[in-house]
């Protein structure tokens, strides 16, 4: 972007629909080379015409973004913006990260924050809303010197209109800019419901102990600021049948006798979706015998399509449910698998011993609640990384790399130093080696819900002498943190109760 003070030739500049095409057209090849395009854009100060240049690139530790930088040759006015280009992820995240006082290298990690993303600083009381710093990649003394400078820009008017606000404003300013020169510790929180924002992990493959992340559904409330389309009608119509009790299935479904969409639907549903290892793992056991269909909203485009969902039985495990969806009008297509039954009273932690071929062919069901750790790579993914899915143990390794590929990007980076290149290089043969089975290594899975799973290779688990699982009783801070501390089952129990009496005293 350092260009942008040259005159752009007129060849050069195009309309903004080219660059919306062009970014269209990237998708998510990483490699692709993209030009920077030049647009001719009004000048916001003096009503002249300026030069607005456009490039498509991808961000180390991010992912793809469009950079956008404004430079008015009449005024001098100047502003750049980071946008991003690609999918809101399926959750958010938030990300904590404690910082003490004295410590400069914390204040120089790598922050990008995205358009919908809040900036928290509890000690302070202070919150950065979404709209206040639009889309950026910076550090976090970088963003706490720019929200101070904000502040600090309208004193002089403030102090003329009110100036007990003013000086309230100035002895908060000395504690703001404290925290930004590392004078004083705090808790710097990032929170995003896109789920595309991110904080440095120098740490990383290994956790970093002052840096947490957690990954969370979202509110209505937050899908709605997203540009999703919420229909509260759709959250009380259940197998197709709505809270009035009109029956919503479509009408060629309302035909079929009761049970006869059957297996051939779902295995269409489910393969149709985004996620095909769901169905080939979940039909090895047993074929749905009915699925249930109800009204959604593509997440995507917002037209009507349908969600189908069935359950089905896992042996060794658990009741699972299936559900997928495909938009029509879009191609948009999305399968979940979600635990049935009760929250299980303990967690479970799963253990693997590979050493051939027939226990990379595992199947792996991680939800979740789920880390993931491989004590001979000395590597630890924390629960929610990756989500919830469906795979083999050589699927789960590969998405691991793929992962690690994605965030960490400045792995080969002109920007990153020698001996932290050497180490993910280092890494990335290890974490490659693991499928060629040289030697024996181990994965770890741990549950806190105890919805995981990892089938054994023998059709009895007793004899899978490799496979090992270890229940144990929740710490308090796993319940408080899947918020099981404060879940209150008595009224569903009284419930259930005078349930069972009536039909007692019925019979």
């Amino acid at each position: 972007m350092e260009n942008s003070a040259t005159a752009p030739a007129k060849d050069q500049i195009v309309d903004v629909r080219s660059v919306v095409e062009a970014v269209a057209a990237a998708g998510d090849d990483a490699d692709i080379d993209t030009p920077l395009y030049v647009v001719e854009s009004l000048c916001m100060r003096c009503g002249e015409n300026g030069v607005t240049r456009f490039l498509l690139t991808l961000i180390p530790h991010f992912r793809k973004i469009l950079l956008s930088a404004f430079e008015c040759p009449h005024c001098g006015e100047r502003n750049n913006e980071v946008q991003f280009a690609g999918e809101i992820q399926p959750r958010g995240c938030c990300y904590s990260l404690g910082i003490q006082a004295g410590d400069r290298k914390m204040l120089d990690r790598t922050v990008v924050k995205s358009e919908s993303a809040t900036i928290k600083i509890p000690e302070l009381d202070f919150e950065i809303p979404p709209e206040a710093q639009r889309g950026s990649l910076s550090t976090v003394e970088g963003i706490l010197v720019r929200a101070a400078d904000g502040l600090e820009a309208l004193q002089d008017e403030r102090k003329k209109v009110d100036p007990k606000t003013a000086e309230a404003i100035d002895q908060f300013l000395v504690k703001l800019r404290a925290c930004a020169t590392g004078n004083s510790s705090f808790t710097f929180i990032l929170d995003d419901p896109a789920g595309n924002s991110f904080i440095e992990n120098p740490c990383a493959p290994s956790p970093d102990p002052l840096l947490t992340i957690k990954f969370y559904e979202r509110t209505p409330e937050q899908q709605k600021a997203l540009g999703y389309v919420v229909d509260p009608s759709h959250k009380d119509s259940i197998g197709g049948v709505s809270e009035e009790g009109t029956n919503n299935l479509p009408e060629q479904l309302q035909n079929e006798p009761h049970g006869a969409v059957g297996a051939k639907a779902g295995r269409r549903a489910i393969a149709q979706g985004n996620s095909t290892e769901v169905a080939e793992a979940l039909f090895r056991y047993s074929a749905p015998e009915e699925v249930m269909v109800f009204p959604s909203t593509c997440g995507a485009c917002a037209a009507k399509c349908e969600c189908r969902m069935f359950v089905t039985n896992i042996p060794y495990f658990r009741e699972v449910i299936v559900m997928a969806s495909a938009c029509d009008a879009c191609g948009y297509r999305n399968s979940e698998l979600k635990p049935g039954g009760s929250i299980s009273d303990k967690g479970k932690k799963i253990t693997v011993l590979v050493e051939n071929v027939k226990d990379l062919s595992r199947d792996v069901i991680k939800s979740d609640s789920a880390g993931v750790s491989i004590p001979e790579l000395d590597l630890e993914l924390a629960s929610g990384t990756l989500g919830g899915i469906v795979t083999t143990v050589e699927g789960l390794v590969t998405k691991i790399s793929e992962s690690l590929e994605r965030v960490h990007g400045f792995t080969f980076g002109d920007s990153l130093e020698e001996d932290k290149k050497a180490k993910w290089l280092d890494f990335r043969a290890r974490l490659s080696k693991l499928l060629s089975l040289e030697s024996p290594w181990t994965l770890i899975i741990d549950d806190a819900l105890s919805n995981s799973f990892v089938a054994p290779v023998t059709d009895d688990m007793k004899d899978d002498k490799q496979l090992t699982f270890e229940e144990y009783e929740r710490s308090w801070e796993q319940n408080e943190e899947l918020g099981l501390n404060d879940m209150d089952t008595s009224v569903a129990d009284a419930a259930y109760s005078s349930a069972d009496t009536a039909a007692t005293e019925r019979n």
